[in-house]
């Protein structure tokens, strides 16, 4: 998988790509990152990339034509809208990006990621050019760069090979629920007991624990979330079940 951002400020991504779990994904050559700087596309001698609003009104809004062409260089030109290369503008004003989203885009070739800033982009850039807009949750940020971070290691690690694949599909929201609760040694510490169930081997018993429990917590931390998981009959009725006694 390839990703390409856009942005104005590229020395943001150096830290977070340059450690951890995405560091060995890019080193295993599973995924490949470039971060680019779309003032480079700018026409005139200055390197203009914003301007004030028609129409008046605070603030500075992203000119098209380096954002524009920034696309273009990297996807082409004449540039045609396709799916299976995402543009994605991150902007406030898109879908609330989830592990749904995340791992539809974990099947994409390619994606490039635009980060916007200032009061915003102008509006033919949604409008004509991205494919998408995304958000990553309903607050303000001072610009797309750290809504492109966590996409790129939401989507990162879905790709095949980048973690255990078994890891991740316990992970919180991968069914729609939020994870069971994990623990590991000592079995006890300063009086609080690791719950048996997890020390008796019968791993039937504990798979059956760790569902009930998933179930429970998803209940009553993010009761929302289960009007749109994806339960068995058995499940459902479980859930009617604990509610009687919450």
């Amino acid at each position: 998988m390839r990703i390409d951002i856009l942005t104005l400020f590229p020395e943001m991504f150096e830290g977070p790509f340059s450690s951890s779990i995405i560091k060995r994904a890019i080193e295993r050559s599973l995924i490949h990152i470039y971060v680019n700087n779309f003032r480079n596309y700018a026409y005139d001698r200055h390197k203009v990339v914003d301007d004030t609003p028609y129409g008046g009104g605070a603030g500075m809004v992203l000119k098209p034509e380096p954002i524009f062409e920034a696309v273009e260089g990297l996807l082409g030109k004449p540039y045609v809208k396709n799916t299976q290369k995402p543009v994605i503008l991150l902007s406030p004003q898109g879908r609330i990006f989830d592990q749904k989203i995340a791992r539809e885009l974990s099947a994409c070739e390619r994606i490039v990621l635009i980060c916007g800033h200032y009061e915003g982009t102008d509006e033919r850039i949604s409008q004509h050019l991205a494919t998408d807009e995304i958000s990553i949750g309903d607050y303000v940020l001072s610009g797309g760069e750290p809504a492109a971070i966590v996409m790129v290691d939401a989507i990162a690690r879905l790709v095949p090979g980048v973690i255990d694949s078994l890891s991740a599909s316990d992970d919180s929201f991968s069914r729609g629920l939020l994870e069971y609760p994990q623990y590991t040694r000592p079995a006890s510490y300063r009086g609080y007991k690791v719950p048996e169930i997890l020390l008796s081997g019968n791993h039937g018993e504990i798979e059956k624990w760790r569902k009930e429990q998933a179930l429970k917590r998803t209940l009553i931390r993010r009761p929302d979330l289960l009007d749109k998981a994806s339960l068995t009959k058995t499940e459902r009725e479980a859930v009617e079940k604990l509610k009687e006694t919450l």
